[in-house]
């Protein structure tokens, strides 16, 4: 990865924008920073990013705002939204102006990146793929075919590994089976659609099994997705 696609966040509060910084720099992005709207808007015209993180909640000039004027400049360039807020009227307000995606806080910063990535991938900007994906205790390696749950290798076939690593290049994001045969088997698949279904099975008893953060859930009447597990 080049340290030449730059990454703009605007954030207020330090303590979140410093972990995102430190985040950025290891996976080898150009971190640059704004603390409040006004700011962020004077590095986006300075530094033109190839990709915003954008707080919604900001001093001067609010995320929302923010948003709007750099839509007005530039139709292509990644925005992902962080919320504080979680509601669905933030999320469909931000969406509407333009975001590319979004994050609600408190976030885990590995799912961060991954988001990052996969925009970067979708707007063309990140070219070739990630082989090794990290999500807290659990580390994907598709260079080595190697699934890693609390630093311990979990047994998965080819299959079962690349449709996991699929899910983790894009977390949160609903796949319909249709989507997840064309990405991962291929176009020209002619078996049984609900093979899917038996993968997923699969993967979901394995990841429980061995007690991993990370779930495959299912979107009743659309798909699944990939995401963090809710702890009691």
């Amino acid at each position: 990865m080049s340290n030449s696609i730059k990454i703009l966040t605007v954030e207020d509060d330090p303590n979140i924008t410093e972990l995102i910084e430190m985040y950025l720099n290891k996976a080898g992005f150009e971190p640059i920073t704004a603390h409040d709207g006004e700011i962020g808007l004077e590095m986006f015209y300075e530094h033109s990013p190839d990709c915003i993180i954008l707080d919604l909640m900001l001093p001067e000039i609010d995320g929302w705002e923010v948003c709007r004027a750099i839509r007005l400049e530039d139709s292509h360039v990644p925005i992902l939204m962080l919320t504080g807020k979680g509601e669905s009227y933030d999320v469909v307000k931000g969406l509407d102006l333009g975001a590319d995606d979004y994050i609600v806080k408190p976030f885990d910063p590995n799912e961060l990146m991954a988001r990052v990535k996969a925009v970067l991938r979708r707007t063309g900007l990140l070219h070739g793929q990630e082989e090794v994906l990290t999500f807290s205790n659990l580390q994907i390696n598709l260079k080595e075919f190697k699934v890693l749950i609390n630093e311990r290798e979990i047994f998965m076939p080819r299959r079962e590994i690349e449709l996991l690593y699929y899910f983790a290049s894009y977390p949160s994001q609903v796949f319909s089976r249709q989507q997840l045969l064309d990405n991962v088997w291929g176009y020209e698949f002619e078996g049984d659609p609900r093979t899917v279904d038996v993968h997923i099975k699969r993967i979901r008893d394995k990841l429980l099994k061995a007690g991993a953060d990370w779930f495959v859930t299912t979107v009743r009447g659309i798909g699944y997705r990939f995401e963090e597990k809710q702890h009691d």
